[in-house]
Order: structure tokens, then C-alpha cells, then sequence
């Protein structure tokens, strides 16, 4: 007995050092991604020439910067900053010259570090060991991605000192009046920062908000007395900046002030709007930090407010929503599958450009072009984040997953966790990633070789090599095809409207379908598609290939798009949208035929399996008859669905109708089911 329990002992002990191992590995390889992120961020910088990079900061400190300039540092309203932040630069302006590259570059990136350490140390206790130790990676890897950060890297700017010095005196600096001090100097240098007075007030913090209203106004009458021309256009003329810098209905100011200008509103209605919508937003956002505060969240107090300042600020610039990124921290949802929604679209929203984020359509601008405002707004005023008093907080509600199926290889699935969730994904998140996704795919697409003369030429030596391989195996069937459909008014019509008009609608009428009906197939089915579409773009990069309708040489009609302009390299507007280059393999025959082996596994009827395999069939006959792909395309498009299905296998296991079953009965489970056996 006491060998057993010995034994059992050891055996836990030897589980507990083998995760902190694990753990360990895990920490210095989330460090290792950070620092590849900061090389990555400075040789872009540096790599620049020196008339493009750190413009910003060339303007005013440079030799012959607006620091220089005798006279107002806002004739030119070129200088976007506080008085207090004229006459803090100024005296860098000679050592800024010498280091204005190497200097401020490196300095900034410590200063990422820093304001990332910080974040994670300020993390809501208790923290589990797993989160203490990834937690200070995981902020710096996020801010050295996010947009605010490599603008401000890029253009030489100051935003990352306010957010650092707020955060220093809310969590770092011990007493209240010296971490008033920091938020009053973080006022001084951006105003709005002056949202955390009342802040810092209500949640009891008084020494702090008195000490930071006497710090901002110290050093703005410092300001004042030794500039008083700057302070007085800077504060009356001005308005605190108003009109400073670019135009204020540049999509880059993520303001209520930009978004109203850029709606067309305008002039006295325009701040009539203006001045109430501020002033509601700043009331609404105080009350939830307030309320978050007292719960023991300050670090999502201060972003809840930050988001606010964001909003209610006259212009936020893109180098100046750092505050919306540390809104991640807040928990949302009482499912443990809802959990990652939030984190998921705030990261998304503050790393990628708008225009990946929802589609290239009129109707989406107004939302597209205020993205980062919605998504701060959205923090300030809607999440309902969760309070720590929730039983959610800590112990969301479960994920439910299917009995794992036995596998004919003992090593798969490859990935465990990736275990079969008998309940759907969050519809949210699913739109969000397959948008990102889908928009990743066009930019590499696009991106991939094939481009200028040189591209055209190598595309068409490719072209060449596959029409003299389908000769030899005598499948060249292309002009033969192409030319009978071509003569026969009706059928023309017909496959060239096949052709432009299934090639999304299908896939994503199969996913919507699985989705509602079958989500555990839903979840293989697309990790099988997004597999097979990886491997595509991999083609794409690699073998730039010409359809025959880009070959003069062979006569083949382009029925689709009609007549092309082959003395220019780009054919033209085409190339402008997609890479004309991109036929090897055919996602066309590929995605049809995802769709053709979906429903015949699944479907229950023979003939809904028939209609399913039609589909691909008529695909293949579209991209040959129309001229935009060869045979040999097909083949591909083929050989990357098979391994993106068996990739889909290996790392996930094998599909098992009994899992699909058990989703049917979480779905409706008033509705007996009889059990089949498994496949």
C-alpha cells in the first residue's frame, strides 16, 4: 500500500515539474516571437529611406523642423502636440538630429516593453501560474502587432508615453500623489487624459486626482509663462488642438468629431451633435470604469476610459488607440466557446487594416471606415463585461465534446485538443475569421508572382509546360472545347454565368447549412476547406501559371471577359482586382469539389448526393470551356481538396456520424434519434 501511494506520488510530481517544463518552454518561446516582432519592426524602420520613415518626428525635430522655427510652433499646424510638449522636445532637438533613426527607434520599442510588462502585471489577481508567466509575452508579442504601436514607430511619435505614464501611476508607482503626478504629466501631453480625474475621484483614489489636475496644471501654466503665444493658439485658438495636424475627416481620425464630419455633418449642427454625444459617452464610460474599479478590474477601468477619451477626443489618430487594445482584458460571455469573441475582434480590429475586416461593399463604408471608433465605443459603453462576483468569471460554462472515434493510425489525431465540440461555434467569431481569412487569401493571392512583364513571361513558359504535358498524355482539349461552346449562343451564356455565379455562393450556402444542421461537420468540413486553401496559395506563390485565354498563341476565346489588351502587362483593370496568374491549382474545381464530397458524405438521400457531385462536374466544364483554366488545373484543384481533407484528418481524427448525432440531440433533444453506426 505504501509502495502505491509512494508510487501514485511520484507519478503527480513528475506531472507537475513535466508542465512547469512545459510552461517554462512555452514562456521563452512566447519571448523568442516577441523579440523576432521588434527586429522585424526596427528593420522596417530603419530600412527605410530616411525622407520616408519618422516623418513626424522629422517635422518637428529635424534640422530644419518646426522645433527650429522662430516664432509659433502652429503656424504651419504641422505640430499636433501640447505646448508642455514644444517645450519638453526642445531642448532634444540637437541630440534628436544626431539619433533620429537608431535612438528613437530603440527607445520606443522599450517603451513598448515596458508599457507591456506593466499591463500584465496590473492583470485582475488571482492569476492562474500559467497566466503570471505568459502573460507579460503574450502583451508585448500583441503591442508590437498592433497598428497604434508600428504607426507610432513609423512616423516617430510620442502616443505611447501618456498610455505608460497613466499606467505606471494606476499600478506601479506607490502612493497616490506620486501616481498622480505621472497621469497629470500624461495630461499634459494629451488632454483627454484628464477623463481619469474623475476616475481616480470616485474610486476613492482623491490624493491621486487632486495630485493629477495639480500636475497638468503646473505644467501647462509651466508651458504658458515660457510660451505664451503657443499656449494661448494651442488652448483658445485652437481649442485644445482642434484643427491641428491632418483634416479632421480623415479616415485616420477614429473620433465621434471625424465620424461626424465624414457622414457629411458639418458647422454649427456638427458641433451641436457633437458637444451632447461627448458628453453622454463620457458620463456612460465613467460609470462602468467606476463600477469596474470597485470590482477589482481597475486595468479595465483605465481602458474602459481610455476608450472613452478615444471617442470624445476632437482627433484620435491611428498611433493614438492603444487604449482600445487594452480592452482585451475584459471577460465576456458565460461560455467557455463565447470566451474568445471579444479578445478575438479587439485584436483583429487594433493589427489589421479596416478594409480586412468587412467586405469591399458601399453599404459597409460608414461602418468600415469607423471601425476602431465602434470597437472603442463598444468597450466604453455596450460589452457587458463580466463582474468578478460572477460565477462565470472564472468557471465559464463548459464546451461539450463528442467521444473520441478510434483512428486506423495510432498517433491521430496529431492535435487532441482539437477534439470533436458537439455544440456550434459562436456565429460571431465564425463571421469574423472567415472574413479575415478570406480577405489574408485575396492579399496573398494577389501578392503572388505574376506581375510586370517578367511575371507574364515566366507565367507563360509555365502555360507552355503544362498544354506540352496534357499533349503528351492527349487530354489538350481546351481549344476544341472552347471554340464549339463558344459558337453556340445559349450555352455560352450558360457556363460563363456558372462560372461567375456559383463560386462563392455554393461553399458558403454548404457552411451556412452545416452550420444550422450539422455543426461537428461544420467544424471538419471547414477545417478541410481552409487546409485545402492554404496549400492553394502555395501554388499560387510558387507556379505562376497562364490560363489558355492569357496565351495569344493559341486562339482560345475569353468568354467570360471578353477581349483582352495583351500590349499592356496587366491586361488591363483585371489584374487590378485578382492575379490573372493564379490558376494552378483551380479553387474554382477545388471548392466545387469540396462542396461535391461534403454533401455526398452527408446528405441522406441518394439523389441529394447526385445533385451535390453534379456540381463539381459542371464546375470543371465552365473553367475549361470559358478558356480560364487547363485540365491539368483541375488535377490540382483536386490533389489540394484530397489533402486538405486528409490534413483535416490527421490533425482532427476521423469524422464519426455518432458525433454528428449527439450534436442533433444537443440541438433538439425533444427529438429522439435513432443511432447509426459509425462511419
Amino acid at each position: 500500500m505504501a509502495n502505491v501511494e509512494h508510487s501514485g506520488g511520484a507519478t503527480e510530481a513528475f506531472g507537475t515539474v513535466g508542465a512547469g517544463a512545459r510552461l517554462r518552454a512555452a514562456r521563452l518561446g512566447l519571448w523568442a516571437v516577441a523579440a523576432v516582432l521588434a527586429v522585424r519592426q526596427v528593420a522596417v524602420v530603419l530600412g527605410t529611406p530616411s525622407g520616408e520613415r519618422l516623418t513626424d518626428l522629422e517635422t518637428w525635430v529635424g534640422p530644419h523642423g518646426v522645433l527650429h522655427v522662430k516664432g509659433s510652433l502652429y503656424d504651419s499646424t504641422r505640430f499636433t502636440g501640447t505646448p508642455f510638449a514644444g517645450l519638453v522636445l526642445k531642448p532634444l532637438t540637437r541630440s534628436a538630429e544626431q539619433a533620429l533613426g537608431w535612438g528613437w527607434t530603440f527607445g520606443t520599442l522599450l517603451l513598448v516593453v515596458a508599457l507591456g510588462l506593466v499591463a500584465a502585471r496590473a492583470l485582475p489577481r488571482p492569476v492562474s501560474r500559467r497566466t503570471s508567466l505568459l502573460a507579460a509575452p503574450v502583451a508585448v508579442s500583441l503591442l508590437m502587432l498592433s497598428l497604434p504601436v508600428r504607426n507610432t514607430l513609423w512616423l516617430g511619435q510620442t502616443s505611447i508615453i501618456p498610455v505608460l505614464l497613466v499606467l505606471l501611476g494606476c499600478f506601479t508607482v506607490r502612493g497616490e500623489r506620486a501616481g498622480g503626478l505621472c497621469v497629470g504629466l500624461a495630461a499634459a501631453l494629451q488632454p483627454t487624459v484628464l477623463l481619469f480625474v474623475p476616475l481616480l475621484w470616485f474610486t476613492g483614489r482623491r490624493r491621486a486626482a487632486l495630485s493629477t489636475a495639480a500636475a497638468f496644471a503646473v505644467c501647462t501654466a509651466l508651458a504658458w509663462a515660457a510660451m505664451p503665444h503657443d499656449s494661448h493658439t494651442y488652448w483658445l485658438h485652437h481649442m485644445a488642438g482642434v484643427g491641428l495636424g491632418g483634416k479632421a475627416d480623415a479616415l485616420g481620425n477614429q473620433s465621434l468629431h471625424g465620424a461626424l464630419l465624414r457622414l457629411g455633418v458639418t458647422g454649427d449642427l456638427e458641433i451641436g451633435l457633437f458637444l451632447p454625444l461627448a458628453a453622454a459617452v463620457v458620463v456612460l464610460a465613467l460609470r462602468r470604469a467606476v463600477r469596474y474599479a470597485r470590482d477589482g478590474q481597475l486595468l479595465l477601468a483605465v481602458a474602459v476610459t481610455g476608450c472613452a477619451a478615444v471617442a470624445v477626443s476632437p482627433t484620435t489618430w491611428e498611433h493614438q488607440l492603444l487604449w482600445v487594445l487594452l480592452a482585451v482584458v475584459g471577460r465576456v460571455g458565460t461560455r467557455a466557446s463565447d470566451r474568445y469573441v471579444w479578445p478575438v475582434a479587439v485584436v483583429l480590429v487594433t493589427t489589421l487594416p479596416a478594409k480586412m475586416m468587412l467586405p469591399n461593399v458601399p453599404v459597409m463604408y460608414p461602418l468600415r471606415d469607423n471601425i476602431a471608433l465602434l470597437a472603442a465605443l463598444s468597450a466604453a459603453l455596450a460589452v457587458p463585461f463580466l463582474p468578478r462576483s460572477s460565477p462565470y468569471f472564472r468557471d465559464p460554462t463548459p464546451t461539450e465534446y463528442a467521444e473520441p472515434v478510434p483512428a486506423r493510425f495510432s498517433r491521430v489525431p496529431l492535435l487532441p485538443f482539437l477534439r470533436r465540440v458537439l455544440t456550434r461555434p459562436n456565429l460571431v467569431l465564425e463571421l469574423l475569421l472567415i472574413r479575415v481569412t478570406y480577405a489574408a487569401y485575396q492579399r496573398v493571392r494577389l501578392a503572388a508572382t505574376g506581375g510586370g512583364s517578367a511575371g507574364r513571361a515566366t507565367a507563360e513558359h509555365h502555360g507552355r509546360i503544362v498544354l506540352d504535358t496534357e499533349r503528351f498524355l492527349h487530354i489538350d482539349i481546351e481549344h476544341a472545347l472552347n471554340h464549339a461552346v463558344a459558337g453556340v449562343g445559349w450555352l455560352r451564356d450558360f457556363f460563363g454565368f456558372y462560372y461567375e455565379s456559383f463560386h462563392f455562393v455554393f461553399p458558403l450556402t454548404v457552411l451556412a447549412v452545416l452550420y444550422w444542421r450539422r455543426p461537428v461537420d461544420y467544424r471538419w468540413a471547414r477545417s478541410a476547406l481552409g487546409f485545402a486553401t492554404f496549400l492553394a496559395l502555395i501554388g499560387f506563390w510558387l507556379f505562376p501559371l497562364a490560363p489558355p485565354r492569357l496565351m495569344p498563341a493559341l486562339g482560345i476565346i475569353d468568354t467570360v471577359h471578353g477581349v483582352q489588351d495583351f500590349s499592356k502587362p496587366d491586361y488591363g483593370a483585371l489584374t487590378a482586382l485578382t492575379n490573372q496568374y493564379a490558376a494552378m491549382p483551380s479553387l474554382h474545381f477545388g471548392w466545387a469539389l469540396w462542396c461535391g464530397i461534403v454533401i455526398a458524405v452527408i446528405a441522406p438521400r441518394w439523389w441529394m448526393k447526385a445533385l451535390g457531385l453534379l456540381h463539381p462536374l459542371l464546375t470543371v466544364s465552365a473553367i475549361v470551356v470559358t478558356g480560364n483554366h487547363w485540365v491539368l488545373d483541375a488535377v490540382g484543384g483536386a490533389a489540394v481538396v484530397g489533402a486538405g481533407f486528409a490534413l483535416a484528418y490527421v490533425f482532427q481524427g476521423p469524422r464519426a456520424r455518432t458525433a454528428t448525432v449527439a450534436a442533433e440531440r444537443v440541438a433538439s433533444p425533444e427529438q429522439p434519434v435513432k443511432d447509426p453506426a459509425p462511419s
